[in-house]
C-alpha cells in the first residue's frame, strides 16, 4: 500500500492557498527553504509537478489543481472531526462546483443554478467564471461538477465529457426607454441602421444574429462589440445602443437595467448546456438543475 505524507500535503495545501512560499512560511512559521524542500519531497513521492512559477508567484499545474481539491476535502473533514469531538455543530453542506462560461448571461445562470439552493439537503455553490475551453479542461481533472455553457462540446474536443441540454429560448432586443420607443415601430425592419451593441464574433449568439440580420437584409449600425453580457447591458441601459438578451429574462432586464423591449424573435435562439464527465448525471444538485430546466424554466 502506498502511503501519503500528510505533513507534506498540508504544506502544499497552505502554499497553494496563500499563493507563495513566503506567505505560507509566515503562516506555518517555517523557514522558506524547509517548506520548499518538503513540497519537493511531495512532488517526488507523487512523481508529479504541482507548481509552476509565474513571475514572482506560484501557479498550480493541472495535477496541482487536482491534488489541491482533494487536500481541501481532507483537511475540511479533519476540521469537522475536531469540531465533533469538541461538541460543536458539524453539519456542512455538500459543495456544487460549477464553471460558468463568461458568455452565458448572468441572469440565465442565476435562474438555472438557483434550483440548487432550494433543495431539501443544503448545497453550497462554488462558482467560477471563465472561457469555455479553460473550464472544460478543468472539468477533465474534476475541478468542477459541471460546466454551464451556451454551446455543446464538439466531437473534436479531446476531453471525455457529455452534453446535457438544459433548454433554449428566443432573443429579445432591449434599449433604454427613449431608444426603445423610437425603434419599436416596424420591428424588426426598424433595426436597419439602428445603433446596436453586439456580442463579439467568437460567440454563438453573434453567429446566430448575423445570420438572422443577413436573411432579413438588416444592416445595424454596430457601435460596440462586447463579449461580457453584463457589461453589454450596462452600456445599453445608458443609451449606447440596442442589445440582445434572452427573452426569458425580459422582466429582470427591465428591473435591473431599466431597459425596455424593442421586439423579439424565436428565429434566433440561445441554447444552454450542462457539461459533466458523467453520461448519466449522478450529482443530485446537477440532476435537480437539469430537471428544473427541462420543465420549461427558460420558456
Amino acid at each position: 500500500m502506498e502511503w501519503l505524507n500528510y505533513h507534506h500535503l498540508f504544506y502544499f495545501y497552505t502554499v497553494a492557498r496563500e499563493g507563495s512560499v513566503r506567505r505560507a512560511s509566515e503562516t506555518l512559521r517555517l523557514a522558506q527553504p524547509t517548506l520548499s524542500g518538503q513540497i519537493r519531497k511531495l512532488e517526488a513521492a507523487l512523481e508529479e509537478t504541482l507548481f509552476v512559477r509565474e513571475g514572482r508567484s506560484l501557479a498550480l499545474t493541472e495535477t496541482g489543481e487536482l491534488v489541491y481539491r482533494y487536500a481541501e476535502e481532507i483537511f475540511s473533514t479533519g476540521r469537522e472531526m475536531m469540531d465533533a469531538l469538541r461538541g460543536r455543530p458539524t453539519s456542512r453542506p455538500a459543495k456544487l462546483l460549477v464553471g460558468v462560461a463568461d458568455v452565458v448571461p448572468k441572469l440565465i445562470a442565476y435562474r438555472l443554478l438557483q434550483t440548487a439552493l432550494t433543495l431539501e439537503k443544503p448545497v453550497q455553490l462554488v462558482l467560477n467564471e471563465g472561457k469555455t475551453d479553460d473550464l472544460i479542461a478543468s472539468l477533465a481533472i474534476q475541478r468542477y461538477d459541471m460546466v454551464l455553457t451556451d454551446v455543446p462540446l464538439g466531437p473534436q474536443n479531446r476531453v471525455k465529457a457529455f452534453n446535457h441540454p438544459l433548454g433554449s429560448c428566443g432573443v429579445g432586443f432591449f434599449a433604454e426607454p427613449s431608444l426603445a420607443r423610437r425603434y419599436r415601430p416596424g420591428f424588426p425592419g426598424s433595426l436597419d441602421g439602428a445603433p446596436m451593441i453586439l456580442p463579439t464574433t467568437n460567440t454563438a449568439l453573434r453567429h446566430s444574429l448575423d445570420r438572422w440580420f443577413d436573411q432579413r437584409e438588416i444592416r445595424p449600425d454596430i457601435v460596440a462589440e462586447i463579449e461580457d453580457t453584463a457589461l453589454m447591458k450596462v452600456f445599453g441601459q445608458h443609451g449606447t445602443g440596442i442589445f440582445a438578451a434572452p427573452i426569458a429574462v425580459r422582466d429582470q432586464v427591465k428591473e435591473a437595467h431599466g431597459a425596455h423591449l424593442v421586439g423579439s424573435t424565436d428565429e434566433v435562439r440561445e441554447h444552454f448546456y450542462a457539461i459533466t464527465v458523467e453520461r448519466r448525471i449522478m450529482h443530485p444538485a446537477v440532476a435537480a438543475i437539469a430537471e428544473a430546466a427541462r420543465s420549461g424554466m427558460l420558456s
